[in-house]
């Protein structure tokens, strides 16, 4: 939900679930290629500006003394390469051109190098405290990361590719520098009631309204397969966002607390004819994509239907009204998102045209969407354009429109309906004896 925003968006591009990879990302061959340049420029650079003291020295000893420059080549050794080895060598750089200097007999008191070496020397021992630190910081964030991915499988575990006859992809995106949680909910799960999804987006943002989004989604996954009626799951998610926030506000003002907090939630359930319903509180209903011969989609509203109000801002209407029905034939899909997806602004002030990038993100086309750019690289005619396509094609989207600075968390999700349709009966042949009557 829009709020007071701090955010780069957090989080790097990352594939879908259900994705082999997100556009953007450099081919894994060619990143592993740059690194071994990379390490090996940082480990030249100090001795390149120890030779160019060197020289500068040689040819302006009568009028500057230069020598002290040599003390910083172990503090660009330690900016540049982070590791004791390369502090070493740079101080091994250093004491190398002193070397040479002294050799060359540019100075005629010998005693006036012994500041310099000093110099190298502290330098280099307080680099590689340094580099040790250093590393001992980056083993702690890697260990703090590996925790974090593991919260996020948890709490938004991956989707796989196929649920119950649904080809499905999500992806999210967290308004909070570094989180890779935040206020946007989804999940997906094949019931005996059919295929149910949801999708909900927490007031607020990043870290603070990742334990609602825990809660919600430990009801809904369990409450999915216990209630038969799309009505009995959404009172179930009222009732437990009523326990989560009496627990976080069990004093005296906790009314007037919890009145700050609701949650849009909207509630799908596909069938196993095709026939799909939905009950929504307060968030944006899908678009319906039908697609089109040329390889892109059909962008329509699914549904017009006024949506009850979000949850925990009002109890629940009794009777609640009926579900939406919306239509799901073979081949179309659902796209679902929260409303970081739609209120996404640029550096001019201008929103994220959702609605015009799924109908001109498809390579192949000739046409690329007004937010996609450098869209996805073009594909073969004909190629199917999968959800995990789709849903990868507006996180790109998204992330360049923004400068990767998003004021929202931003979650989107697909649902494509994959059965095979239902084959017309054939008439029966005619007999022998029906061809000879006739």
């Amino acid at each position: 939900m829009n709020a007071i925003r701090t955010h780069r968006a957090g989080t790097p591009p990352a594939p879908a679930s259900g994705a082999g990879g997100a556009p953007g990302i450099p081919d894994a061959p060619r990143a592993r290629l740059r690194r071994p340049a990379r390490r090996v420029l940082a480990y030249a650079l100090p001795g390149v500006w120890a030779l160019a003291v060197l020289g500068w020295q040689r040819h302006a000893w009568e009028v500057l003394c230069l020598v002290p420059l040599l003390a910083a080549t172990p503090v660009i050794a330690c900016a540049l390469t982070g590791s004791r080895t390369g502090v070493l060598l740079g101080g091994a750089y250093a004491l190398a051109a002193v070397a040479l200097l002294a050799r060359a007999e540019v100075y005629e008191k010998p005693e006036r190098w012994a500041g310099t070496v000093v110099g190298i020397l502290v330098a280099a021992t307080a680099g590689c405290f340094a580099a040790g630190q250093r590393a001992r910081l980056k083993r702690r964030l890697l260990r703090a990361r590996r925790a974090a991915a593991a919260a996020q499988e948890t709490v938004l575990r991956p989707l796989p590719p196929v649920v119950g006859g649904l080809e499905v992809a999500a992806t999210h995106l967290s308004a909070t520098r570094g989180a890779t949680l935040g206020g946007d909910l989804y999940d997906v799960v094949a019931t005996p009631f059919g295929v149910r999804a949801v999708i909900g987006d927490v007031r607020g943002h990043g870290l603070p309204a990742v334990g609602t989004v825990a809660s919600l989604l430990g009801v809904f996954r369990e409450a999915a397969h216990d209630e038969p009626e799309l009505s009995g799951v959404l009172r179930r998610l009222d009732r437990g966002l009523a326990r989560h926030l009496r627990g976080r506000h069990p004093v005296g003002g906790e009314l007037a607390d919890a009145a700050e907090e609701f949650v849009t939630v909207l509630l799908i359930e596909v069938r196993d004819d095709g026939t799909a319903t939905a009950l929504n509180c307060g968030h944006p209903w899908p678009y319906r994509l039908r697609p089109a011969p040329d390889g892109t989609f059909r962008v329509q509203p699914s549904a017009e239907t006024e949506p009850m109000a979000p949850l925990g801002m009002f109890p629940l209407p009794v009777p609640l009204p009926p579900p939406t029905p919306l239509r799901l034939p073979p081949g179309d899909a659902l796209f679902l998102h929260t409303d970081g997806a739609v209120d996404a602004r640029d550096a001019a002030g201008r929103f994220f045209p959702l609605a015009r990038a799924l109908t001109g993100t498809w390579p192949g086309t000739g046409r690329r969407g007004p937010g996609l750019a450098a869209g996805p690289r073009p594909r073969t005619a004909g190629t199917p354009v999968t959800p995990a396509v789709l849903v990868d094609s507006v996180r790109a989207g998204l992330l360049r429109h923004t400068r990767g600075r998003l004021a929202d968390d931003a979650a989107v999700l697909v649902l494509r309906n994959a059965r095979h349709p239902a084959a017309p009966a054939t008439p029966a042949a005619p007999t022998a004896t029906a061809g000879a009557q006739g």
